[in-house]
């Protein structure tokens, strides 16, 4: 893996098993078969796009939707950047930033069918991307786990995670081979499935602020640093009660303005 950026590959001693990549400073999101069977605590090595190794553990498993969490250990501190997320549409171009390794290519294409309801081998219906590839490369699997970004077709749109790598489709014509298209779970089913990236949990992450001498906190008054964050959540629930926002979309928008305070407290509490 090259170059630095969000995505990381997963180790079990010196056997790599497969990419993912940060989805919070605390969460890697990954292909439930890229771990290999591992069970739930079993350890993880993850190794940072920078070359910088961490140790994690397996805090969740969905067999079904064939996605997995892997926690990284509280005594790391991850500064690389997390991505943005974002929605992705019929039609738009996307790219996957991570590569097995260094001599194998990049991909890219285009969207061909976003959001879209699509049965998981592990028997799941899920919330999918339909992705064409541009590389005609007739597998797929070391790409697994990979996140997909959005781009714009100009190259003016800032890059931005819509969803994770699970499964490529077989080319009916040859059995051995893949077809150039491949299925992503779109970021919004992966917050759907695990508890620990639901704004309540997350919010129980941050630490709570040392003690104010001067100016103390009093019992159930919000921190004035969540004050913003807050305020932006109650408004997206007064939003989507006026039908002004689609209720299936809330889950993912709070999860977006939480992480963005997480990572805000991961930066010394910087914008």
């Amino acid at each position: 893996m090259t170059g630095t950026g969000y995505w990381v590959d997963l180790y079990q001693a010196q056997r790599r098993l497969g990419g993912g990549f940060l989805l919070t400073r605390r969460f890697v999101l990954t292909a439930l078969h890229c771990l290999r069977g591992l069970s739930l605590d079993e350890s993880v090595g993850i190794e940072l796009a920078d070359g910088e190794r961490v140790e994690g553990r397996v805090c969740r498993q969905d067999k079904e939707a064939d996605l997995a969490l892997v926690e990284i250990g509280a005594g790391h501190q991850v500064t690389l950047p997390i991505p943005a997320a974002d929605v992705a549409r019929d039609g738009d171009r996307w790219r996957g930033p991570y590569r097995p390794a260094a001599h194998d290519v990049h991909l890219s294409g285009r969207v061909s069918a976003g959001a879209a309801q699509h049965l998981c081998v592990g028997g799941a219906t899920i919330e999918a991307l339909q992705l064409t590839a541009d590389q005609h490369l007739g597998d797929y699997s070391g790409y697994s786990g990979g996140p997909v970004e959005g781009v714009g077709d100009d190259g003016t749109r800032q890059p931005a995670v819509v969803g994770i790598l699970i499964e490529q489709a077989p080319d009916r014509a040859a059995e051995a081979r893949a077809a150039n298209v491949l299925f992503a779970a779109t970021i919004r089913e992966a917050i759907r499935r695990f508890d620990h990236l639901d704004v309540v949990h997350l919010i129980d992450v941050l630490r709570p602020p040392a003690p104010d001498r001067d100016h103390p906190v009093q019992d159930g008054a919000t921190p004035a640093r969540f004050v913003g964050t807050e305020a932006l959540l109650l408004q997206l629930d007064a939003w989507a009660q006026r039908s002004l926002i689609d209720p299936s979309q809330i889950a993912e928008l709070k999860f977006m303005a939480v992480k963005a305070l997480i990572d805000g407290e991961g930066n010394g509490g910087g914008a």
